[in-house]
């Protein structure tokens, strides 16, 4: 009689007891779901890396040979040239292949992050359409890539002068703000996808075959975009970043998968080729004026209006 009457004043009691093996249930479920994190090893994405190698190159690298080739007939100068459609292909299908990269991480990674990454990037590469689009198109106007702004014979000869500042904006536009606002989040992405590239299984540390039949196109690729694009510092910072999670994630016995392999051995190979191409044209006097200062990466199309258009 007393033990009942002690459970009718404390109800909660036995209800509580009862409660705490159950509590420990989600943190269980929350542990054994990490675990399972940290030991699933994706397989290498080879259709993912293949789509996003050939766009790279079609839609990006070849968007300005593009405006060369077709005749100026069919894309007038004061309408869309053939690169912009090509700009505007590259602005809806590299989010799409990044968001389906980002998908297939074994880590869950921030969405708060990678949304407002993309957003940031479409947008960045959004401006440098428009910015690049008149910049390409003053070529056949006589436009020197590799003078600035104000030596171009076509331009410094304007009036009223200010308009001359107005095609300064506009290449800060395109070359600056576009580029900035295109590139740091698309190598923060790659990096935070890159950060989960890791398995425990030092035997699944190894690339297939045809992964390193795509390294080369994939790094001569981002020698591209690092030399046209003007980002050598953030690129070289991504990559030391990637080197230094390597050697700690080394000390807790975790090893790059294919997929990380890929992307690490791509970046190598990238910065191989940079150093290559800055030792090449170490001591062009024209283009170390263009590009002074301790960091000197010319650009490809400043290298061709330079050396190769100029000779025809």
């Amino acid at each position: 009689m007393e033990a009942a009457a002690r459970r009718r004043q404390h109800p909660g009691a036995a209800g509580s007891a009862s409660a705490q093996p159950g509590a420990s249930f989600p943190q269980a479920r929350h542990s054994a779901a990490k675990a399972d994190e940290a030991a699933s090893t994706a397989p290498f994405h080879l259709d993912l890396w293949f789509y996003f190698t050939l766009q790279n190159w079609v839609l990006d690298f070849g968007r300005p040979i593009a405006m060369l080739v077709f005749p100026l007939e069919w894309f007038p100068l004061n309408k869309p040239s053939v690169g912009d459609y090509f700009h505007m292909a590259y602005n809806v299908v590299t989010p799409f292949l990044l968001l389906k990269l980002i998908e297939r991480s074994p880590r869950t990674l921030p969405r708060s992050m990678i949304y407002i990454s993309i957003i940031t990037f479409v947008m960045g590469a959004s401006i440098h359409l428009v910015g690049d689009s008149v910049n390409h198109r003053l070529l056949f106007s006589g436009y020197q890539h590799h003078l600035s702004v104000r030596e171009n014979p076509i331009i410094k000869n304007l009036k009223p002068e200010t308009l001359i500042d107005s095609f300064e904006l506009l290449y800060y536009y395109d070359e600056y703000l576009g580029h900035s606002m295109w590139y740091i989040p698309f190598f923060l992405i790659l990096f935070m996808y890159f950060s989960g590239c890791f398995t425990p299984i030092k035997a699944e540390s190894s690339m297939p075959g045809v992964a390193l039949l795509l390294v080369m196109p994939s790094g001569l690729y981002y020698w591209y975009l690092v030399t046209e694009g003007q980002i050598f510092i953030l690129f070289t910072f991504t990559f030391f970043a990637m080197l230094a999670l390597v050697l700690h994630q080394k000390r807790k016995h975790l090893f790059l998968d294919s997929n990380g392999l890929f992307l690490f051995c791509s970046f190598a190979l990238t910065l191989l080729l940079v150093a290559l191409w800055v030792g090449w044209l170490w001591d062009d006097a024209v283009l170390r004026k263009k590009y002074p200062g301790v960091i000197y990466v010319p650009e490809p199309w400043a290298f061709y209006t330079l050396h190769v258009s100029g000779r025809r």
